[in-house]
């Protein structure tokens, strides 16, 4: 029985040795040899950093909290399938919000089953604020999770309390000091219990001038006592609509002895991409054809359809899918026929200025329909209907390309989100940053 132990734990070792060598994030030499992809499956968040907003919209915003879209974990398995037949020494898969993975846990475990199964060689990654991070940790270790990031910014709460607007946890919000202590000693305790069970630790801090630039090589001392393996201090990104919109942006003088000192007792990782939740290709050359496959995965749908033999489309015309969910005062209803799609019928929608009454009344309306078809919508009326079952595909195009994705499950080649430019129609970028 011993030596069976020991076997298992010299294999856990090799494995985390090999995976270190593989991880973009953490050997600086894989990065130009090992691509990552972050699979965006939690949106939800469970604490407020006065330096994050965490928009969903626009692809030329290139740091963490930001992706074009939220996958449901079935989905997160389609794309990774199409993205790993164009990148093809693709070798880790993480999770690392647009939210914190574990204030979504249902989403972020159901997706990592869903990928080992398919994907078993890969290196499984995760990364979290802490919070609720603690009662997972034998899971992903049997999940074969072998790396695991905690973004700590702070082991004293009074610069903590500075830094997070609130704190939710155990259905209570905390403020002030009061949730800086609780974040602090939910964080601290993961790193012994991650280590114990061979998994490699990185801890991110966010280095934000006048705030926590000084204290950042205490944190490292910390985390190195605790067992943590490296370290990465990431300059803040100054964020608009956030607290800390004005602060202006360390400069490469601090950054340097930030690292520096931190650097005396943890391992400097120096090579950070910052990343946003959906990158996908080698660290800071992500490949551009990722966003395409990552709208045309949100568009799969998987929910029984037996007693929903119907589609409905908002349409000006009946040709193509271009009305805005808000602005259809009525919808065409398609079924599929041995001879194709066919016209059904036209129902009124419910009338504007009920709030969220009016999408509990059309998700009522089309309990019959298996998806809707619209040019755009807001997160409210998304969020309902799909939780009634309503699938909700944003595209543009032509309505018969539009129910062949969702009768037929394939990808929407036609999808071109309207507000996936928000910065401006003339907008031409390629999810690298905005110039």
């Amino acid at each position: 029985m011993k030596k069976l132990e020991a076997d298992m734990n010299l294999g856990l070792t090799d494995v985390n040795e090999t995976a270190l060598a593989k991880h973009p994030c953490f050997d600086e030499s894989a990065r130009h040899m090992h691509a990552r992809v972050h699979l965006p499956v939690a949106p939800k968040c469970n604490i407020q950093c006065n330096y994050c907003n965490r928009k969903y919209d626009c692809v030329n915003e290139s740091r963490p909290g930001v992706t074009s879209s939220v996958l449901a974990p079935f989905q997160a398995v389609t794309y990774l399938k199409a993205l790993s037949e164009k990148i093809q020494n693709l070798s880790v898969v993480g999770i690392a919000g647009p939210g914190d993975p574990f204030a979504n846990p249902k989403e972020t475990l159901e997706t990592m089953r869903k990928v080992k199964m398919e994907f078993p060689e890969k290196i499984f990654c995760l990364s979290s604020n802490g919070l609720e991070l603690y009662p997972y940790i034998d899971e992903l270790a049997e999940l074969g999770v072998s790396h695991v990031t905690i973004t700590i910014n702070a082991i004293d709460p009074e610069i903590s309390a500075k830094i997070y607007r609130w704190v939710r946890f155990d259905k209570r919000v905390y403020r002030g000091v009061e949730g800086a202590k609780l974040i602090m000693e939910q964080q601290l305790k993961c790193i012994p219990k991650l280590k114990e069970k061979g998994i490699v630790v990185k801890i991110n801090s966010i280095i934000i001038p006048g705030v926590n630039d000084h204290h950042i090589p205490e944190v490292a001392k910390k985390c190195a006592e605790l067992g943590a393996d490296v370290m990465n201090c990431i300059p803040l990104i100054p964020t608009a609509e956030t607290e800390f919109q004005d602060v202006e942006k360390p400069d490469t003088k601090m950054i340097f002895k930030v690292r520096l000192q931190a650097g005396e007792y943890m391992k400097m990782m120096n090579h950070c991409a910052r990343c946003r939740a959906d990158a996908a290709g080698l660290l800071g050359q992500d490949l551009t054809e990722a966003y395409t496959l990552l709208q045309e995965a949100s568009t799969q749908t998987e929910v029984d359809n037996s007693k929903r033999p119907y589609v409905a489309v908002a349409t000006n015309e009946g040709l193509l899918v271009n009305q805005h969910l808000g602005e259809a005062s009525i919808l065409y209803i398609y079924r599929q026929t041995p001879n194709g799609f066919q016209f059904v019928e036209e129902r009124k929608t419910p009338v504007p200025g009920l709030g969220d009454s009016r999408w509990l009344e059309m998700a009522r309306l089309l309990s019959d329909c298996r998806g809707i078809l619209v040019s755009g919508v807001g997160e409210n009326p998304k969020t309902i209907l799909n939780s009634c079952g309503v699938r909700v595909v944003e595209m543009t195009g032509l309505i018969d390309e539009g129910l062949d994705g969702v009768f037929n499950n394939k990808p929407i080649r036609s999808i071109a989100k309207a507000d996936a430019f928000k910065c401006g129609t003339a907008c031409k970028g390629n999810a690298q940053g905005c110039a």
